[in-house]
């Protein structure tokens, strides 16, 4: 089997941005919950682009967060979990019935599985004589990676039994890991993080960024701006705590634990604007000074997004971004998640001139075309191996 080896880092061209032919071939998808449209969502919506008759298979399912997506057109089959009062609003507090219920799932006969995994979608119950493909945002975060921090968030009455369920889940994914035929990483990060976890190499497809026709040249606001789902290891309270002892004004876009526990604090600085509209988003893009990204992260479609409207970024030098921003030309990288570090590279920020027009082309990098493109070959190079 011929695999492409290595990221393509190529701008598309005018014959790239067109249509991608789809796949023509028996195949369903599979995704660890599909409750609400963020990065990994957007990642299902291209896959299923390319295998336009897929169903669609997933541990818990609400028709409601994803009724703006093209996803709300697809058959979706769900696990036992579905049936728990309350599953899709808590379905991160059944985690030890994870692995159980993915392996409920039986997957019909088709010649391809493709699996946009984030937990233990891989666990459900492919046919023998399928192939399967698992495009990996990440493995299990809070069972592997970041299992003491998630400790902090549980009740103190239940940690005693957090690392032993830890340890039972980590097994269940690694079993399920070995029965993938090929793994997909967003990133060059998250490969490593496979290789170290499953003992398995990766290709590397950078997920699809949805890259304006053009960026915006005029002149740029006063304020920094946050947007993403906002947990502990993102590390909101560092763009929080630098804005304010800069006196600099912070727009946080979206929700997550960490926007409630901020709030509370000394935030008169920041404007708190919950979930927006992606045109919405795309406008503050457009006016911000700076896109603030001081979390390590797998991949991360946001400073993309923002790039491909001319807006810079500083981010944390660790993980995806190092992948995604180029330092001094779209953006600033700091070494310290500190606010410190992050004070000094905003400082340096306002000092330099970037130009929007190199931000765009470098953000076409990783445009949905380019995606579709790499999956398709990849895929067929899976296909051939049969």
């Amino acid at each position: 089997m011929v695999l492409p080896s290595a990221v393509d880092t190529a701008a598309p061209s005018a014959g790239q941005r067109a249509n991608i032919e789809p796949l023509r071939c028996t195949a369903v998808l599979t995704h660890h919950w599909l409750v609400r449209i963020r990065g990994g969502e957007k990642v299902l919506e291209a896959l299923a682009e390319l295998l336009p008759d897929s169903a669609i298979y997933t541990l818990v399912h609400d028709p409601l967060g994803i009724a703006s997506s093209t996803l709300a057109r697809r058959r979706v089959h769900t696990s036992p979990l579905q049936r728990f009062p309350g599953a899709i609003r808590h379905y991160p507090k059944l985690l030890p019935l994870l692995p159980w219920a993915a392996r409920q799932v039986r997957l019909p006969a088709v010649e391809l599985v493709v699996c946009s995994d984030a937990a233990i979608a891989k666990a459900m119950r492919p046919d023998p004589r399928s192939k399967l493909v698992c495009y990996c945002h990440s493995p299990m975060r809070y069972v592997w990676d970041l299992a003491g921090e998630y400790l902090r968030e549980v009740p103190r009455g239940l940690r005693p039994l957090w690392r032993p369920l830890c340890r039972c889940v980590r097994q269940a994914d690694q079993q399920a890991a070995q029965r993938v035929d090929l793994f997909v990483a967003n990133s060059r990060h998250v490969a490593e993080r496979i290789r170290r976890h499953y003992g398995r190499d990766a290709v590397v497809v950078h997920p699809p960024v949805d890259v304006p026709a053009a960026p915006h040249s005029g002149r740029r606001a006063d304020f920094y701006l946050c947007v993403g789902y906002h947990t502990g290891y993102k590390r909101l309270d560092l763009a929080v705590e630098a804005c304010r002892r800069l006196g600099r004004r912070l727009i946080v876009i979206g929700d997550g634990p960490d926007v409630e526990r901020l709030r509370r604090g000394p935030t008169r600085h920041v404007s708190w604007l919950g979930w927006q509209a992606a045109d919405v988003i795309a406008d503050y893009y457009r006016q911000a000074a700076a896109l603030l990204f001081p979390g390590e992260e797998d991949f991360g479609i946001v400073p993309v997004e923002a790039m491909g409207h001319g807006c810079p970024v500083i981010a944390y030098a660790v993980g995806g971004a190092t992948e995604t921003v180029l330092a001094d030309r779209t953006g600033v990288l700091f070494d310290q998640q500190t606010p410190e570090c992050l004070m000094a590279a905003m400082r340096r920020c306002e000092q330099m001139i970037f130009d929007p027009h190199v931000l765009h082309q470098h953000a076409r990098r990783f445009s949905r075309s380019v995606f579709l493109r790499r999956m398709r070959a990849v895929l067929v190079s899976v296909l051939g191996a049969r």
